[in-house]
This record gives structure tokens, C-alpha cells and sequence, in this order.
């Protein structure tokens, strides 16, 4: 829905031009507004350099090429210190007021799995369903009674970039941040340790949770409980989303990350407090094998000709 290109000026400046047009529902206000309160509070999000709001056009600072999903795959010693400045930034919003935004309640959590019962298991019956959302409401509704902080939602390597010129936390450039919500500390570093398009090292994601923990000085073993509920829900919605990008969209590749993504669900399902609901996801939803997975891309429609 949204373009970006990277413009040069006379001089040898660059900026980003943003065009997400607002007839096909995008709106640049929230960023602006998120990228404002993300800047004062000492962290980097991009300038606004210029705005037509109406037009949904942003001219915003270039924060370079540095992602850090290709520095870590250029190399892999990178991927300790770099997910550790990583936790430094969710730390840092920790310590400051959150802006007034939509909360991430027990609602929310629950109504955001409808993908995988609509798209990546469509043949869920409604009492199965149900007895599943029994177990997990009373999970998602602890989640929700903890302090919020701003989330950024869309928090992972390929929406980070390392800005070597910059000290602290302000080393980390941050993007795709216009859909963030308040929510439970934990949801945002789910969301970079269990990343859908790139295998974390189980030692990494450990220390980093541990890193986390000691630096905020967080009570673990509820933290840890809310990290795995909240990593259950995003990788059931996940799975649907990576399932409607196929059968909807025609977009094929996206199935090949699906096994991924039930990995981190079956590993969430581990934490002694979500081992119920294991039993109940077994009938309810297909193990994605290799057949499960070869019927869905034969189902994907062919993207239209150019």
C-alpha cells in the first residue's frame, strides 16, 4: 500500500519520499505523530523533513542501507550485540510515558487470531474454537492487567538499521511504527526473537530475554509466562496472515515461512501454563508437512499480467 524512493539532491542530501495513498486507506498521521514522540524521547526516528498529510506524501530523513537483518547475515557475530542494542530501545520506552493510543487488551489479543481460523484453518469447527479460546482467554486477559508501553508492532531486524555516526540508543534507526499500540512489554521483544523471516539461535533468544529481564528488573517468571502467551497469539495470527498472503493474494513465497512460525508456536506451547492449550491447537489446526504445504501453494492464484 505504501511506496518509498530514495531522492538525491544537487548536493549529494538524500530523503525518502513516502507516497501511501489515502484512498487506498493509508494515512501518514500516525507515523508522523509515533516518529515525533519516538525523537523526543531520545530514540531515532526518521525526521519529517516535509508533509502533505492529504496527499499522503512524507519527505523523511534516509537512514541508510545498514539493516540489521543483512548485517547479521553478513555476520553472525554481529547478532548478539545487535539484538542487544535492540532490547536497549524496548528498555528505553519502558522509561517514559506512553502517547495516548489503542490498548493491546485481552479483546484485541483474542480477536487478532481470526486469520488462522479463517485462512490457515477454515474447517475449525466452532465448538473446537471455542473450548480453544476458553483456555487461552484467561491467559490473554493476565496479559493484559500489566503495565503497557508503547509497542511498535512491527518491531524486527528488517525494520532496524544501525546508524554507526549516533551513541546509545540512538544507534538504532527505527521504521514501520505507524500502527503501534500499548501493550504489554513483552509483545515487541517477541516480535524481534521470534522473527518470521529469519531463524534466531535459541542461545541468542535466551540471553536476550535474560539481558532484558536483569536490565529491567522484571519479576521473570511472569514476565516469561506473558512473553509465551504473547508469542502463542502472534504466531497463530501469523500463520493465518502468511496463509491469506497466498490464497488471497497469490503471494506464493510467503508459504515457504510458515513451518517457521510453527516452530515458535509449538515452542510457546512448552511454557508449563500454555501446555493445555496444546492438546486443543493439535486437532484444530494441520501440521504444515510438506503435502500441507504443497496443497496450499496449488490453491495460490497466479498474480495478475503487467
Amino acid at each position: 500500500m505504501r511506496a518509498y524512493d530514495r531522492l538525491t539532491g544537487a548536493g549529494g542530501q538524500t530523503a525518502i519520499l513516502m507516497d501511501a495513498p489515502p484512498e487506498t486507506g493509508e494515512d501518514v498521521r500516525p507515523f508522523v505523530r509515533i516518529a515525533t514522540f519516538l525523537r523526543a524521547a531520545g530514540l531515532s526516528a526518521p525526521e519529517i523533513l516535509a508533509e502533505d498529510a492529504p496527499s499522503g506524501l512524507l519527505l523523511i530523513e534516509d537512514f541508510g542501507d545498514a539493516l540489521f537483518a543483512d548485517l547479521m547475515a553478513a555476520d553472525r557475530d554481529r547478532q548478539l550485540p545487535l539484538y542487544r542494542a535492540a532490547a536497549d530501545v524496548l528498555l528505553a520506552l519502558r522509561a517514559v510515558d506512553p502517547p495516548d493510543l489503542q490498548v493491546c487488551d485481552a479483546h484485541w489479543l483474542t480477536s487478532m487470531l481470526d486469520p488462522v481460523w479463517d485462512w490457515y484453518a477454515p474447517e475449525t469447527d466452532r465448538q473446537g474454537k471455542a473450548e480453544f479460546l476458553a483456555l487461552f482467554d484467561p491467559l490473554a486477559r493476565q496479559v493484559a492487567e500489566t503495565r503497557k508501553v508503547l509497542m511498535l508492532r512491527d518491531f524486527h531486524a528488517q525494520n532496524l538499521l544501525l546508524l554507526p555516526d549516533r551513541d546509545g540508543v540512538r544507534r538504532v534507526g527505527i521504521l514501520d511504527f505507524q500502527d503501534a499500540m500499548l501493550a504489554h512489554p513483552a509483545y515487541d521483544l517477541v516480535s524481534i526473537l521470534q522473527d518470521a523471516r529469519r531463524d534466531v539461535d535459541l542461545g541468542i533468544e535466551a540471553a536476550i530475554v535474560d539481558y532484558y529481564l536483569k536490565s529491567a528488573d522484571s519479576d521473570p517468571e511472569p514476565f516469561r509466562r506473558s512473553y509465551a502467551v504473547l508469542g502463542l497469539q502472534r504466531n497463530l495470527r501469523i500463520l493465518g496472515i502468511f496463509a491469506r498472503l497466498c490464497l488471497r493474494d497469490g503471494k506464493a513465497a510467503y508459504v515457504d515461512l510458515i513451518p517457521r512460525v510453527w516452530g515458535y508456536v509449538t515452542r510457546n506451547l512448552t511454557q508449563p501454563d500454555l501446555a493445555p492449550l496444546a492438546p486443543a491447537l493439535s486437532r484444530l489446526l494441520p501440521e504444515p508437512d510438506p503435502d500441507f504445504l504443497n496443497r496450499m501453494k496449488k490453491r495460490c492464484p497466479k498474480p495478475p499480467t503487467p
